[in-house]
C-alpha cells in the first residue's frame, strides 16, 4: 500500500511568484481571491504521490510529495482560458486527470451572479500528464462542479449545480475488431456499454444487441483480441 504525504511550507513557491501566508491565510475578501487563489479540488494520485489541485483562479496545479514548489499544469483548453476551475478526480490506472471549469465567463467571486444568469459555458476536461495536453470532453454545462470516477473508471459523475442534477458520462472504450458469423450477426471488440467489464458484444443487422460477454474484471481477459463463436 502506497501512503502519500507532503510537507507544509510557510510560503508556497509558485512557478511565477510566491504565495504569501501572511496576506492570504484565512482571507474572506473575495477581491483578494484572484491574488491568493481559491483551491476547490484536491486529489492525490496514489501511484505517484503527486497532489493535484484545481484552483478557481490559478487553474490545474500539482505539488510533489515534499511540498515546496507548486507547478501550474494548465490554464486553458482549446485556446479558451479557465475562469472557474473546480472539482477533479484521477484515474490512477492511466494517470489521467478529469476536472471541471465551471464557466468561461465568470470567476468564483461572481458565483451569485453566475447562478442567476443560467449560463451554460462550463466544461468537463481531461489532462494528460504525459503530453501535458488538455482535452474538452463536454461543454455547454450549467455550472459543472464536483467530479467522481466510478470504481472501475468506466464512467464519470459530474455535478451540474444550476440544474440541480448529477450527470453521468460513459468513458470511451477502444474499438478492436468486427466480424460476421454465418447467420449474419456481427461481433464487435471491446466497446462501451453497461457491462462492468465488457469484452465482446454480438449484434444483428439492425444493430440490436444480442449478447454481451462480461470479463468480470478477471486479469485473464485484460488483452483479449479474438473470439470464435
Amino acid at each position: 500500500m502506497i501512503i502519500c504525504w507532503y510537507i507544509r511550507r510557510k510560503n508556497i513557491k509558485m512557478e511565477a511568484g510566491i504565495w504569501e501566508k501572511k496576506l492570504c491565510d484565512g482571507i474572506r475578501d473575495s477581491n483578494i481571491e484572484p491574488i491568493c487563489g481559491r483551491p476547490l479540488g484536491l486529489k492525490f494520485n496514489t501511484q505517484t504521490c503527486l497532489l493535484y489541485i484545481t484552483d478557481a483562479y490559478f487553474g490545474l496545479l500539482v505539488v510533489g510529495p515534499n511540498g515546496d514548489t507548486v507547478i501550474k499544469l494548465a490554464i486553458l483548453a482549446k485556446g479558451v482560458p479557465f475562469k472557474f476551475t473546480n472539482g477533479l478526480d484521477i484515474d490512477t490506472s492511466t494517470g489521467m486527470v478529469y476536472f471541471t471549469d465551471s464557466s468561461i465567463l465568470f470567476q468564483r467571486r461572481d458565483a451569485d451572479f453566475f447562478i442567476s444568469s443560467s449560463a451554460r459555458t462550463g466544461r468537463l476536461l481531461k489532462y494528460n500528464p504525459y503530453t501535458r495536453d488538455v482535452f474538452v470532453l463536454y461543454d455547454g454545462l450549467a455550472f459543472p462542479n464536483g467530479v467522481a470516477l466510478s470504481a472501475n473508471n468506466s464512467f464519470i459523475l459530474v455535478n451540474e449545480s444550476i440544474k440541480k442534477r448529477i450527470l453521468k458520462f460513459n468513458m470511451p472504450r477502444v474499438l478492436n475488431y468486427i466480424k460476421r458469423n454465418k447467420n449474419g450477426s456481427r461481433r464487435l471488440g471491446i466497446i462501451e456499454n453497461d457491462a462492468p467489464d465488457p469484452i465482446k458484444m454480438k449484434f444483428n443487422e439492425e444493430a440490436k444487441v444480442l449478447k454481451i460477454l462480461d470479463g468480470k474484471g478477471a486479469p485473464t481477459f485484460k488483452s483479449i483480441s479474438e473470439v470464435k463463436e
